[in-house]
């Protein structure tokens, strides 16, 4: 995905996915960590979230507790409004 430019990816219907995972510390199972990501991804399948977790399952040590995600477009219809005159200075 990085061979796209983010504008592409937004016009194809990515949005930007914020997820904030806890997990717990290889050496000390009791106490939780923080750990915040962000990619462009589609909802509702989310691939590329889907993909880090198993990255994260497989490669790292620390367990997963939950994930929390957000989901954002940043391409989306706007708010119009009609305007009847227009007032210029200079």
């Amino acid at each position: 995905m990085r061979d796209h430019s983010e504008m592409d990816l937004m016009l194809k219907g990515y949005g930007l996915t914020t997820a904030k995972i806890l997990y717990h510390f290889p050496d000390h199972p009791h106490l939780l960590q923080s750990y915040i990501w962000q990619d462009y991804d589609l909802a509702p399948e989310f691939p590329v979230l889907i993909r880090f977790i198993e990255f994260w399952k497989t490669r790292l040590d620390g367990p997963l507790h939950s994930v929390v995600y957000t989901h954002q477009k940043l391409i989306a219809p706007n708010e119009w409004r009609k305007v009847d005159g227009e007032f210029v200075l200079h």
